[in-house]
């Protein structure tokens, strides 16, 4: 786990470089490709899909509203969920998102036999699956109501 905590923190460092370019830190990367993926998402389907808490989530996507990435409209049906789209701006600068994190992918591997990315790709899936269980769960424990009627 140490491995991939440190391997994380240098592909962000790595992000944050390359992304500078395009207006956009190592972090928000994610939001960009999945509303671009998903136009229309929920801020609340996206904290799910990205594992990242619901305020969080709203606080980077007001930064990237700001920024000129994305806009957010309140859902027809019900005021109370917020829907995002990508703006021009992000959808400019999606393939260029792909292609840096490609670049990282290629550098990481370059040394790689293709069988043994395919192997390194499987046990990285299970160890996220794992990994993404847990967060579900604690993400669903947030939504719980406390002792007295408080949310967590």
């Amino acid at each position: 786990m140490r491995c991939i905590s440190r391997t994380a923190r240098c592909s962000q460092l790595y992000r944050s470089e390359r992304l500078a370019e395009v207006g956009l830190n190592g972090g928000q990367y994610v939001y960009i490709s999945n509303v671009c993926r998903n136009p229309g998402i929920s801020q609340e389907q996206m904290s799910r899909q990205i594992l990242i808490n619901k305020s969080n989530v709203a606080r980077q996507l007001a930064s990237l509203e700001q920024n000129g990435f994305v806009r957010r409209e309140p859902d027809a049906k019900d005021r109370r969920v917020m829907r995002v789209y990508p703006t021009e701006r992000a959808m400019e600068v999606y393939p260029y998102i792909q292609q840096v994190l490609a670049d990282w992918r290629h550098y990481l591997t370059e040394d790689f036999t293709d069988e043994e990315r395919e192997q390194l790709d499987s046990l990285l899936e299970r160890v996220l699956e794992k990994a993404a269980a847990y967060a579900d769960k604690r993400l669903a424990r947030e939504k719980e109501p406390l002792e007295g009627g408080e949310k967590g």
